[in-house]
């Protein structure tokens, strides 16, 4: 028997099927794309956000078409990595709530100390001597007097190893839009609820931080009755 005599009719006809499956398969991953980047940018022009499981699901699988999608229609990176961020604590609101305190911390960056902050680094990060010379030493003792435990950190190589030391199940991250968008990144691979705030300032030197959104973050769940009147007086 030749080449010649062996009937490659049936052989034609399969990778005919699988590339028009292919194509079909490429075209609804456009589609729901591009369906998905709609909705986020709805979502964005009105303030609020419309069905997050729905483009959290979207993003795990098609986070790079959407932000392809993103970058043609003219959204900038921040926004799109501000969207990102808030889609994930939306979404991680529910499961933060239930974390206890005592199985949460909380890690802010080195950046929104003093330029005078006399504080020396640790394998724990920056020894706070609560010298009052910022706000990040009263959030410090503040927090801890609700149950967390906080560290100010110089990089996201703390926060991997303080979480393997102290295994905490619940993190609040603070810090500028890329370190929180890795931060969070990070936490979804190792299990851990993850919320993140966006410092109001990005630099290397005294950065800010609202602290109303810190606040807001770390009572989630708890009794608006045990938490510290001070802690209030912070957040204002």
């Amino acid at each position: 028997m030749t080449l010649m005599d062996i009937d490659l009719s049936q052989w034609h006809a399969l990778m005919y099927i699988i590339g028009e499956v292919t194509v079909l398969f490429i075209i609804g991953v456009l589609l729901a794309s591009f369906v998905l980047v709609v909705i986020s940018l709805y979502s964005i022009k009105k303030g609020h956000l419309y069905f997050p499981r729905l483009i959290k699901a979207g993003l795990v699988f098609l986070e790079g078409f959407m932000k392809a999608f993103f970058r043609l229609l003219g959204l900038e990176d921040r926004e799109m990595l501000t969207f990102l961020i808030k889609i994930h604590n939306t979404m991680n609101t529910s499961a933060f709530s239930r974390v206890p305190i005592s199985e949460r911390a909380a890690f802010f960056p080195q950046c929104l100390r003093s330029a005078k902050c006399p504080a020396h680094l640790t394998p724990e990060g920056l020894k706070c001597v609560n010298c009052g010379q910022c706000t990040v030493g009263e959030a410090r003792i503040l927090l801890e007097k609700l149950g967390y435990r906080v560290f100010i950190i110089p990089g996201s190589s703390f926060i991997k190893r303080m979480v393997k030391k102290y295994h905490p199940k619940a993190i609040i991250g603070v810090g500028c839009l890329t370190e929180v968008k890795e931060g969070i990144d990070m936490a979804d691979k190792i299990g851990l609820v993850a919320m993140g705030v966006v410092t109001l300032k990005e630099g290397c030197v005294e950065t800010l931080v609202s602290w109303q959104d810190v606040y807001d973050v770390a009572t989630l769940g708890l009794d608006p009755a045990s938490v510290p009147e001070d802690l209030h007086a912070l957040a204002g």
